[in-house]
């Protein structure tokens, strides 16, 4: 199962002062020591932050302070305080280190960008997401779903994990470049995938940006991989500019979009900056969404009352055995509960798993002053998982997400796609997925784990699971 942090000793958790103050600023409590002073303790390992954010939680509360060398860093776990972060006090905060670091990858892409320049790529990707636009692609989903579950035989077990990635991708294939899975989407795949098997050891290497140009093996690896990856992606931005026709996919839409708002020599984007959101879809398109259909069938193995109740609503909607249809975009309002599984889902294995924002000024929140420059980082996974909000966290629970339990909670109780002005703008398009796939496999599959595996997640900038999630398939 899913790790969970032990107990520190004494000497390891005793809380400092609920305040404590250092000439104009006030602190919350923490750790006493810089944190790589801990480096030989249960909670803190490098590679899995969690361990750390969850002791943090526990001995100290929902706002606690540490230092990693000269900079300060609070670790937040309640939502009114994550509000005025991402929303209220939005302005004097821009992302932290580790997530611009994703430039090296994404470059100034939605995800990465700051403010003007931010603004204005949203407003010209904006249309390339709308909801009458995204729900075009609801039929193709179903299809693609439909062919691979066609393909599956009773009791011949797979990786649950790399069929959703293939999903997901053939699904990101022809929903940003209108195409199937070619060898260039294939490619384009496969440098993805080098460069996230580097991105802990990019975030780890202090300035690694600076040092991109030296001979390090890692480095080395990357810069040609991101070469290759640039060169297909410039490659078939230049043959769609040159071809100039609208295929109904988002690249047409992003080629085609203007800001209105803006000047007429900056209305569009420019090859880089179609490079960069091209990328940063590609990557937030099929990961996330595949990460989290991952740990819902796990989820639901693990609870066959809810996957039977699941069933019961497909089969209601749609027809059972051969007279039943497949599921199409005006069925969703009707998969109540099915949305209900995949949001529960993300809550106790949401694909974006912690957030963090650094101050550009001195920052007041709650009774805390903190100066420019701290370090704010929370985590869904934690708060998704807070006994505050969600009575006997860990059980899966999909009547948690009832509309009157919802109203129930604060808005930043459940945030999987972040909140404020920078909340994901391909949400309403993995909830339309995430529903319609799990309605297509359930119609005719039923998945049980493969006995005597270990589960584990695996917290890279996707929630991913750290080992294969070998499944069985049974025909309902």
């Amino acid at each position: 199962m899913v790790s969970q942090a032990p107990p520190a000793s004494a000497s390891e958790t005793a809380p400092q002062r609920p305040i404590h103050s250092v000439g104009e600023f006030r602190f919350p409590p923490g750790l006493r020591r810089n944190l790589p002073a801990y480096l030989f303790t249960r909670f803190f390992r490098p590679g899995n932050p969690i361990l750390l954010f969850e002791h943090l939680v526990q001995t100290y509360g929902p706002v606690s302070h540490y230092k990693l060398g000269a900079s300060h860093i609070v670790f937040v776990n309640d939502p009114e305080l994550i509000r005025e972060i991402l929303v209220t006090q939005a302005p004097a905060f821009i992302k932290e280190r580790t997530q611009q670091r994703m430039k090296i990858l994404l470059g100034e892409g939605l995800i990465t960008s700051e403010g003007d320049f931010h603004m204005r790529q949203r407003r010209i990707a904006a249309p390339a997401f709308h909801r009458q636009r995204i729900q075009g692609y609801a039929e193709m989903m179903v299809e693609r779903a439909a062919a691979m579950r066609d393909r599956w035989d009773p009791g011949e077990n797979f990786d649950m994990a790399a069929a959703m990635m293939e999903l997901t991708l053939a699904i990101v294939a022809r929903t940003l470049f209108a195409t199937d899975v070619t060898q260039e989407i294939r490619q384009i795949n496969d440098e993805v995938n080098v460069i996230m098997r580097l991105y802990n050891y990019l975030v780890a290497l202090p300035r690694a940006e600076s040092y991109l140009h030296l001979p390090v093996p890692g480095l080395i690896r990357f810069r040609k991989a991101r070469a290759r990856l640039d060169s297909i992606v410039y490659r078939m931005i230049a043959e769609r500019r040159a071809v100039n026709v609208d295929r109904g996919d988002l690249l047409s839409m992003l080629l085609a979009s203007r800001d209105e708002e803006g000047s007429a020599e900056q209305s569009s984007m420019s090859d880089r900056q179609l490079r960069d959101e091209v990328i940063t879809i590609f990557l937030a398109g099929y990961e996330t969404v595949a990460n989290a259909l991952t740990w819902t069938w796990y989820l639901l193995s693990q609870n066959p009352a809810a996957a039977e109740r699941m069933e019961q609503e497909i089969d209601a909607l749609l027809g059972k055995g051969e007279s039943a249809r497949l599921p199409a975009l005006q069925d969703i309002p009707q998969l109540r509960y099915t949305e209900m599984v995949f949001a529960e889902s993300m809550r106790l294995y949401p694909p974006a798993w912690a957030m963090g924002r650094q101050s550009t000024q001195a920052i007041e929140l709650g009774p805390y002053r903190l100066p420019a420059g701290t370090y704010f980082f929370f985590s869904q996974y934690i708060l998704h998982r807070s006994e505050e909000y969600y009575p006997d966290p860990l059980r899966f629970d999909p009547e948690r997400f009832t509309p009157e339990q919802k109203a129930a909670r604060p808005r930043f109780a459940y945030f999987p796609f972040g909140g404020g002005s920078r909340q994901c703008i391909g949400e309403a398009f993995a909830w339309m997925e995430g529903v319609l796939i799990l309605a297509t496999l359930s119609q005719r599959w039923r998945f049980r784990m493969v006995p005597g595996q270990t589960v584990d997640v695996q917290p890279k900038i996707t929630l991913r699971p750290k080992y294969p999630m070998r499944m069985l398939p049974e025909r309902r």
